[in-house]
């Protein structure tokens, strides 16, 4: 840190007036954003970078990261080549291997993703391809006989068999990146929002609102502001707004199981528009939940209906058709940052560098969803990347 910078109140509510300017800024302190900030400030070789991590919520991770199901995803459906089957897979890997490294509760369960009518198999197979193709290894397909003999209450027409698929508490990953990225220098205000700025000559200078609003100044900017990352990109003077991707809002609500755990395994339908499809899971406690189903909104509203509790029941019936009658109770709800009315597959993830924008030393994230998560580490590896070939 310079000597001009003075140190932070930790936890973090809010910067210091008189610190004005820091080397590598990351907006947004999810679970990408940590990542990303936790490897710029490792660096290679001993050698990391100045960093700040600004975020407007009171506590790392509580907007998109801590409302998602926690699947470890295998990368079974995004197009061969694209960010999210590369990232996912090399992601995956990397969040296994952290999470045992760090004694973080985790667990490779596998998933069965099932086929609930003869028309459903093809694309079943489908699937299969294209996992392979990505890199993810050990999937076969099941007869419905097959099928129930690893999970019994399951109804389908095939399935396919995805071992490498797990589930992660993502709270202690939260806790973890934290850990790591403030052990390795780097800085994280809390309660201190980005609302735009301007870019200055090879400088960026941002405006805040907070406890404490101030202007900072930083040489290296990276946007991971998740559902906020458009909004501030259009505040930010100097960017051309034709390289902002429009932003789409798609709720997703959880409902848990009043009852004993059906599945040992996560159970996935095919995927819907805007979905992976409404799953079964359960948490590392085993609380079993159903979720995420699509909610197209036009703003943030977090509100579980429990009248969507009707149509849920529906669709978890076609796969485990002895669902007690009134067993959904509302759980949760996430917002997913989609570019796009389409299922996660649809679409790639958008990091932009200067190549795309113009803007050296800026890189931009649109809509990660999922397999964000998964992916996280990767994406801080891919960051530190672009970075590193951009500045030789």
């Amino acid at each position: 840190m310079p000597e001009s910078a003075a140190p932070f109140q930790y936890p973090g509510y809010g910067l210091k007036a008189d610190m004005d300017h820091i080397d590598t800024l990351v907006i947004g302190a999810g679970v990408v954003g940590l990542a990303i900030a936790r490897r710029l400030a490792q660096g290679s070789n001993g050698r990391g970078r100045e960093v700040l991590v600004l975020e407007a919520e009171n506590a790392p991770g509580t907007v998109t990261s801590s409302r998602n199901s926690g699947v470890i995803h295998a990368g079974l459906y995004y197009a061969p080549g694209s960010l999210k089957a590369r990232l996912c897979v090399a992601g995956r890997e990397k969040l296994y291997a952290y999470a045992r490294e760090r004694g973080i509760p985790h667990k490779n369960c596998g998933k069965l993703v099932v086929a609930t009518d003869e028309e459903q198999i093809a694309q079943l197979r489908d699937y299969k391809k294209i996992g392979e193709q990505n890199g993810v290894t050990g999937m076969r397909m099941l007869t419905p006989y097959e099928a129930r003999q690893m999970e019994p209450e399951l109804f389908c027409t095939a399935a396919l068999h995805v071992p490498v698929t797990g589930i992660v508490d993502v709270h202690p990953y939260i806790l973890a990146l934290e850990g790591d990225a403030e052990s390795a220098g780097a800085m994280i205000a809390l309660k201190t929002k980005v609302i735009g700025g301007e870019i200055a000559g090879d400088k960026f200078i941002l405006d805040t609102e907070g406890d404490a609003p101030a202007q900072i100044s930083c040489n290296t900017l990276i946007n991971a502001a998740g559902l906020g990352a458009q909004a501030f990109a259009r505040n930010l003077r100097g960017l051309n707004a034709a390289s902002v991707p429009q932003q789409v809002l798609a709720k997703g609500n959880y409902f848990s199981l009043s009852g004993k755990q059906p599945f040992q395994m996560l159970i996935y339908p095919l995927p819907v528009l805007g979905s992976s499809g409404l799953h079964a899971f359960a948490d590392m406690a085993g609380r079993v939940r159903f979720g995420p189903d699509v909610e197209w909104i036009d703003h943030i509203d977090y509100t579980v209906d429990p009248a969507r509790a009707v149509q849920m029941a529906e669709a978890v019936r076609r796969y485990w058709p002895a669902l007690p009658e009134g067993a959904l109770m509302p759980d949760y709800s996430g917002i997913r940052p989609k570019i796009a009315r389409g299922s996660p597959h649809d679409t790639d993830f958008i990091i932009q560098d200067a190549g795309t924008h113009g803007i050296r030393n800026l890189i931009a994230l649109y809509g990660i969803e999922s397999p964000g998560l998964t992916s996280s580490l990767a994406i801080g590896d891919y960051v530190a990347d672009l970075l590193e070939k951009q500045n030789g």
